[in-house]
């Protein structure tokens, strides 16, 4: 028998099929996000950064100075670093404009707001930038005097307090060119403090070999942002395929999976681009992908057919107690439901999805589902060799109908879940109809939640409401 696999109360996705012993009648569907109508000030992305902070939203991407006039190659004199603060999420306005004005740096600007426990105040924000050897050599060709005689190819650490006042964290670069291979970093090098590796993670563009020479995504780590790891491919390239940006950060709700929404670069079909959909968990070195196929196309407007006109703004925010929002470089914002990248679906048929052994710690189990008026979701707990937990079998399984983010299993007789706690289980998740997202174990309900009702079915087929909780921005 296979070890359990701890799971404790973490959210799990269907972003991989780490826990799925076997699925019948049942398939895993990516789903595709929709944009919302067109703000009248959208955000711009342009390696663009959004994080949800204390009920607004802030943003920081790279832009043009309007009063620049020269040449505008990568790294040229009018290239700065902007901000700008939306507090719905969907009209945005600029709040200190240029916050870091300094070639070649202002390129590929990522930062991330640090919840390292103990941080020092002063670099509550950090960012990683830079360019590779060879960039920084053309730019001092190209512009005399533009880039100081001390800056050396590489990616250098920055810090802030508050995200508009930057200051260079050491003198030479954290990761050095030679670590990201010719035309390395050239695009957002994203890194963020991570909670379930304890250490730095940082995803940058380096250069795929196995298949050619192919944009591709590498990473590397640290325990003190200073010294790093030499980068690992994470070989998420299919032949022929180049992966021009990664986009990966921890999901908020589970932060021990890592979603990444590069994109898809396709030079013999004049540099098309789209956005695919990959994932990692946490202290793994290689991305998975479940999907092969665009998460977010070019669609019917001939301008989003060109060179660089696909792009998603770094990191995905609640907008709503049950919805994501992506920001395309298109102006509009993409929306999900709340966990809403992947479910295990089943059809006008009954099917099953089964899981490896785990262990849980809590009281509840919560699932995040869609059923049709006809559809159902029940949930049996099983030991590892397959047979039915007493009073946890599906027939004692209340059935679900309806639609929630956070919906509470009940079965008949109320046995207690917490004396199954660190006991290795089997869920099966009996569907007919239905889109499971995601589940997960919990310690009773949590509080400064948002009420939302489901319905459920006892086996006689009568119908009672129950109360249920989605949980709110904050805290999350």
């Amino acid at each position: 028998m296979s070890v359990p696999i701890a799971i404790g109360d973490r959210l799990e996705l269907f972003v991989d099929t780490r826990l799925v012993d076997r699925m019948e009648a049942v398939s895993l569907r990516l789903h595709e996000p929709h944009p919302a109508p067109l703000p009248a000030s959208p955000l711009p992305i342009a390696y663009t950064t959004v994080i949800a902070d204390a009920g607004r939203f802030r943003a920081w991407f790279r832009s043009i100075d309007p009063d620049y006039s020269g040449d505008r190659f990568d790294g040229n004199a009018g290239e700065a670093t902007w901000y700008a603060e939306s507090r719905d999420g969907h009209e945005w306005e600029s709040a200190r404009n240029a916050v870091l004005r300094e070639s070649p740096f202002s390129h590929n600007f990522a930062p991330f707001m640090d919840d390292r426990p103990g941080v020092a105040a002063d670099e509550r924000f950090k960012a990683l930038a830079g360019l590779h050897d060879r960039a920084i050599a053309d730019l001092r060709e190209r512009a005399p005097g533009l880039v100081s005689p001390a800056t050396r190819g590489g990616l250098y650490a920055f810090g802030s307090p508050d995200g508009f006042e930057w200051r260079k964290l050491s003198d030479d670069p954290v990761i050095p060119s030679r670590a990201a291979g010719e035309f390395g970093f050239d695009s957002q090098n994203v890194s963020f403090w991570s909670h379930a590796e304890g250490c730095y993670v940082c995803f940058l563009r380096t250069w795929e070999t196995r298949h050619g020479q192919l944009r591709t995504i590498s990473r590397s780590t640290s325990t003190d942002f200073g010294s790093w790891t030499d980068p690992v491919p994470t070989h998420a390239n299919l032949p022929g395929e180049h992966l021009y940006t990664s986009a990966t950060r921890p999901y908020f709700r589970a932060p021990h999976l890592y979603l990444s929404f590069p994109t898809r670069l396709v030079p013999d079909r004049g540099d098309s681009t789209d956005i695919l959909f990959m994932s990692m968990r946490a202290g793994e070195s290689t991305h998975a992908r479940l999907f092969t196929e665009a998460f977010i196309r070019p669609g019917p407007d001939p301008a989003r057919w060109g060179n660089r006109a696909n792009y998603v703004a770094d990191n995905v925010v609640p907008t709503g107690p049950a919805e994501l929002s992506i920001y395309h470089k298109s102006g509009h914002r993409y929306t999900l439901r709340t966990d809403g990248f992947v479910s295990a679906r089943a059809g006008a048929d009954t099917g099953e999805l089964v899981t490896v052994p785990i262990t849980f710690d809590g009281d509840e189990l919560l699932v995040n589902a869609s059923t049709t008026a006809a559809g159902s979701l029940r949930v049996e707990l099983q030991h590892p060799g397959g047979a039915p937990v007493e009073g946890f079998s599906l027939a004692d399984c209340r059935p679900i109908t309806g639609d929630g983010v956070e919906i509470a299993v009940r079965w008949e007789g109320a046995p207690k879940l917490a004396r199954l706690a660190g006991a290795p289980v089997r869920l099966r998740f009996a569907m007919r109809e239905c889109d499971l997202y995601s589940y997960r174990f919990r310690n009773g309900t949590r509080a400064g939640s948002i009420p939302s009702t489901f319905r459920m079915f006892r086996p006689s087929g009568r119908l009672f409401t129950v109360l249920t909780w989605i949980p709110s921005l904050t805290g999350l």
